[in-house]
């Protein structure tokens, strides 16, 4: 019979101390950037007004970076490279009242421990401390000459483990993260002045004017903070202050969706949905909102311990969190983000071909990094289907604006609609008008009265194979609120009680086939039934006048009418523009007669 001892692998022992800081290295420096934002924390910590950066091989061979905080006393200096020492916390209870970024303690020794470190340090100008610290052994302390502040140089990251370079991307990518984690820092303490430089070639430089607008400018560019309209709420739980983009500029990614808590640079999935549930039904689909959102909250109501890199954190009132980033970022869309001229699109597209390219390693070909410029996006894909605003129109009353004069003037190929009113001349797709219109009328009623039914004299069977049966099986409620009541007749088939009233423009039932054959056709490829919400967006296109329905006049001053009362005049559920303006002033100017 075989044995089922467990061998012994040897007798339990304390670790020595420079493998307990490389264990901690492997935790909160597993990559330059992240060297790099911890030693970032630090100095801003320290009270610095202006932190210069410089890297060599993407943050490999070379992080240095160079404050002008107040400094630390000689004794102080030692300490610092000791494991858990610390000056932002005394006590345990500190811990749930943390109001620093660095306060770990092991940053500092566990990167000495990979690399070879030098500390430069001292509270006044004159005679500074100098201790180099190769492998996490000390070799060298010594006085020297400098100005106020702390210099930190790191050589050769993780000299000493190997196994660990192999697992770093290549150099553009390594570069762009520690852009990235500079461009956060700049934009989180707008009051500091940096400059980040990689081989003396300037990648991200901020003025340090403690304006937030300014910093997004000089880290996202001129054109983008522009586009963007502020935010600023208080629930009595959380501060939301911030910039973010109306509904018509959109991303592909989230990549310039930025999120700070207590100034600290966070992922988490509270945020995420908030922001989702403020733009839902206004942005296109699988399009995201551009913004930099910043929470206040008290520290207690803050765990900032949820992984060793302080990366993620947990509200202990979520609900509250989510309430204050959702309302605070609806009202200030709905108060700044206008319909965009005919000239604003065209500068949002220029602004695309403008953003700064970084220049990198010779070997590694130049292109868009994360934090510089637009980040990520082809220089031959607009920002949105209608693009950016380069002077957001901020007016409290959007819909009053629209209906101040409204008048119809007619129509171009049975598709666009003229009109203007006070200001402006207004260009309709009808079709996606009405689109957006009964896409909201669903979303708000739910099926309470959405879409007037009317019941058959003779129900009707449709039959259809068992896929199509199963899926349809999932969205019988979601036909019926748009006015299709049907039930399970047989295996395959259904037995069609009444159809919505649509008007002379449709047949019930040849919308009901175009219903049936996007919903399957899309589970098909997806794998997934759609949800609720894409089958009202499935609908609302189905159910909508087209182009080329020849509309009179009483029916467009209705639907514009119906559209001014919408949530959002600007786009359609699928993203597509429903109105653009040319301003009469812009009019006279190209006559001049301005």
């Amino acid at each position: 019979m075989a044995s089922t001892e467990i061998p012994r692998t040897g007798k339990i022992q304390l670790l020595d101390n420079v493998t307990i800081n490389q264990i901690a290295a492997g935790e909160v420096v597993e990559r330059p950037a992240a060297a790099l934002k911890e030693l970032l924390e630090n100095s801003i910590d320290a009270g610095a007004k202006r932190i210069t950066i410089d890297l060599e091989e993407a943050g490999r061979a070379l992080i240095q970076i160079q404050d002008d905080g107040i400094g630390m006393e000689p004794e102080e200096a030692k300490m610092s490279l000791l494991r858990h020492a610390t000056s932002k916390i005394h006590r345990v209870e500190d811990l749930s009242d943390i109001q620093s970024f660095g306060f770990r303690g092991e940053a500092l020794p566990s990167i000495a421990s990979v690399s070879t470190l030098v500390l430069t340090t001292g509270t006044e100008d004159g005679q500074l401390t100098e201790i180099i610290v190769e492998a996490g052994k000390t070799v060298s302390e010594k006085s020297v000459a400098g100005p106020r502040g702390t210099t930190i140089r790191v050589e050769n990251l993780f000299l000493n483990t190997p196994a660990r370079l192999k697992f770093l991307k290549t150099d553009a990518t390594e570069l762009s993260a520690c852009v990235e984690a500079v461009s956060k820092a700049a934009i989180a303490n707008p009051q500091i002045a940096f400059t980040l430089r990689h081989h003396n070639s300037v990648l991200v430089q901020t003025s340090g004017q403690d304006n937030l607008e300014t910093a997004v400018a000089e880290i996202w560019g001129r054109e983008v903070a522009r586009a963007l309209v502020p935010i600023d709420l208080f629930n009595g739980t959380a501060r939301v202050t911030g910039l973010v983009s109306p509904p018509h500029f959109t991303k592909p990614t989230r990549s310039m969706q930025w999120f700070f808590v207590n100034g600290r640079p966070v992922k988490n999935r509270t945020l995420i949905a908030a922001v989702d549930q403020a733009y839902r039904s206004l942005t296109p689909e699988r399009r995201y909102p551009v913004g930099v959102i910043l929470v206040d909250i008290a520290p207690e109501r803050v765990d900032v311990n949820v992984s060793p890199t302080k990366s993620e954190v947990k509200f202990h009132q979520e609900g509250a969190v989510f309430d204050a980033v959702r309302r605070g970022i609806k009202e200030g869309i709905l108060a700044g983000g206008m319909v965009p001229t005919f000239d604003q699109v065209a500068a949002a597209n220029e602004a695309l071909l403008e953003h700064r390219q970084v220049s990198l390693m010779p070997g590694i070909s130049a292109g868009p990094i994360a934090g510089s410029g637009l980040a990520g996006i082809p220089t031959d894909q607009p920002i949105s289907p209608l693009g950016a605003s380069t002077e957001p129109q901020l007016e409290q009353s959007p819909k009053e604006k629209f209906l101040d004069g409204l008048r119809v003037l007619g129509s171009i190929d049975k598709t666009f609609i003229i009109a203007e009113n006070r200001t402006n001349l207004l260009v309709i797709d009808q079709h996606v008008a009405h689109e957006r219109i009964l896409y909201e009328m669903l979303c708000r009623t739910r099926g309470s009265t959405a879409i007037e039914s009317q019941p058959l004299l003779t129900p009707e069977t449709v039959t259809v194979d068992k896929r199509v049966a199963s899926v349809l099986s999932e969205r019988l409620d979601d036909l019926r609120d748009i006015g299709f009541d049907m039930e399970p007749f047989g295996a395959d088939s259904f037995l069609l009680r009444a159809v919505p009233a649509l008007g002379r423009r449709r047949t019930p039932r040849e919308v009901l086939q175009d219903l049936i054959d996007e919903i399957t056709d899309g589970s098909a490829s997806s794998s997934l039934i759609p949800t609720r919400d894409e089958v009202y967006i499935m609908c609302s296109c189905k159910m909508a006048i087209k182009a080329g329905d020849q509309l009179g006049h009483a029916e467009m001053e209705k639907l514009l009418l119906d559209l001014a009362e919408s949530e959002n005049p600007y786009l359609c559920p699928h993203g597509r523009p429903i109105t653009i303006v040319l301003p009469k002033n812009d009019l006279l100017r190209r006559f001049h007669r301005a």
